[in-house]
């Protein structure tokens, strides 16, 4: 089973380092899944179902779990193949690698520009003279600085990060469990909140259900694990030990702290855009909980900015080693480091920066619809992919089958269900509709110049 099929002429890659550590990937995989959606972006999810948004997370959650459950299996089948869309190459072929990899690619570096503006706004904030693009920038090219140094220096950069982010939300699990307890609240215990104002599904199951839409992108990022296992030296075993952690940060992270804002104070006094756990703060009467608060956003937006910057740089690095991109890209510097793939990864990034502050309602507006439903997209192929890696490893090799996905096939299959339903679910909602359409734009976009490469790669041979 060869990751390159024989008709792809793929350059010779030049290895990467083995510079990160197990306690980096974990930390990694858990900056990809704690960012300003969880502290920012939960106010409008919750603002939208109301207490049963725990729920909503629930079930996102479960979908994520059950991908990470897949690509874990297969990168324990399949040593050395880590990156998710060589696995998609695996088991659909190798347009699926060339398709995967770069809306992956496109939906990143749409993230990078989001995450920067984010952190911009709060710099503003603090200060005002500095402009929000200017600040942008600065931010961006910090952390490509830091990426550029090593792939050590990222990894320690975003342990940090990640373990301030984790600090932070242990801490406020702690301090909102006594006042939801009653230990600090003035009333006693405040869990009637869950039922007191509408009840808890006040919304009806149909706005549980649709709630899933929004709240599973905010999810989305534990697979960046599998990116940052190929330059460690666990490899496959960390990827697989991800599948069983990142269960715990879901539960933990997501249902536990977004269960106890809304047991502490009533969900209709949650405002979208502004951070619920600020807001809950406020209303616990903990000093300075909005400054503290915007601080954790920050640390927590300059943490998915800097994995965003890495992950586009090493997506863009594995397509150029299959031959899916310029070949020039697979070239390292003496700190095995993909220099060029890091630049131009920033650079398509600074152009979307760009976009934010020339055409913000026109061009940016679209580069953010359009990478809107792709994690959908992206893990849909991964199914797929697993379900017919799976079926020929039980043909040939089941010896290799060590870490098994649950209820083959049934689990993939539902999960592919679950996907179908949100994609659905999505584009029947009015205020997503347009996600939707402008991702299927961009996958048409992809499999174009998949076909245009092919041809190309057929010519020259």
């Amino acid at each position: 089973m060869s990751a390159v099929p024989d008709d792809a002429a793929a350059p010779a890659a030049a290895p990467l380092g083995k510079a990160l550590e197990d306690r980096h990937v974990e930390m990694i995989a858990i900056g990809g899944i704690i960012g300003a959606g969880l502290f920012v972006g939960s106010s409008a999810s919750i603002a939208a179902v109301g207490p049963a948004v725990m729920v909503s997370y629930g079930l996102a959650g479960a979908i994520v779990l059950m991908v990470m459950r897949m690509l874990s299996e297969m990168a324990v089948a399949l040593p050395g193949v880590q990156s998710f869309a060589d696995f998609a190459r695996l088991g659909l072929g190798h347009w699926a690698g060339f398709v995967s990899g770069w809306l992956y690619w496109y939906f990143w570096v749409v993230v990078v520009a989001i995450e920067a503006i984010a952190g911009a706004r709060i710099i503003h904030e603090w200060l005002p003279t500095l402009p929000v693009g200017v600040i942008g920038v600065g931010l961006m090219a910090v952390l490509t600085g830091v990426n550029l140094l090593s792939t050590r220096s990222y990894g320690e950069f975003e342990f940090w990060l990640s373990s301030i982010k984790v600090a932070a939300i242990l801490v406020f699990i702690l301090v909102a469990g006594a006042f939801v307890a009653g230990l600090t609240a003035p009333d006693g215990p405040t869990l009637a909140n869950l039922t007191a104002h509408g009840g808890f599904i006040p919304n009806g199951a149909t706005a549980v259900i649709g709630g899933v839409t929004s709240v599973i992108f905010a999810l989305t990022g534990a697979e960046i694990a599998t990116v940052a296992a190929a330059e460690s030296a666990g490899g496959a075993r960390t990827v697989a030990r991800m599948t069983y952690t990142v269960a715990l940060r879901i539960l933990i992270f997501y249902v536990l702290s977004i269960g106890l804002i809304v047991a502490a104070i009533p969900w209709t006094q949650i405002t979208p855009g502004v951070s619920p756990f600020a807001t809950a703060l406020g209303v616990m009467g903990v000093p300075g909980g909005e400054l503290v608060m915007n601080a954790i956003v920050l640390v927590a937006v300059l943490s998915c900015l800097n994995s965003g910057l890495y992950v586009t740089s090493r997506v863009l690095f594995g397509l150029a080693a299959q031959g899916d991109a310029p070949p020039w890209l697979v070239a390292v510097d003496r700190r095995r480091v993909p220099a060029r793939a890091i630049l131009i990864g920033s650079v398509f990034a600074y152009a979307a920066l760009g976009a934010s502050v020339i055409s913000p309602e026109r061009v940016f507006a679209f580069l953010v619809n359009a990478s809107g439903a792709l994690m959908i997209v992206i893990y849909g192929m991964i199914a797929v992919a697993q379900i017919r890696i799976r079926n020929r490893l039980e043909r040939s090799e089941p010896d290799r089958l060590v870490l098994r996905m649950w209820l083959h096939p049934w689990g993939a299959l539902a999960t592919l269900a679950a996907m179908a339903g949100v994609l659905l679910a999505m584009a029947l909602t009015p205020e997503l509709a347009s996600q939707v359409w402008a991702s299927l734009l961009i996958v048409a976009v992809a499999g174009v110049a998949c076909l245009v490469a092919a041809r190309r790669r057929r010519a020259g041979s």
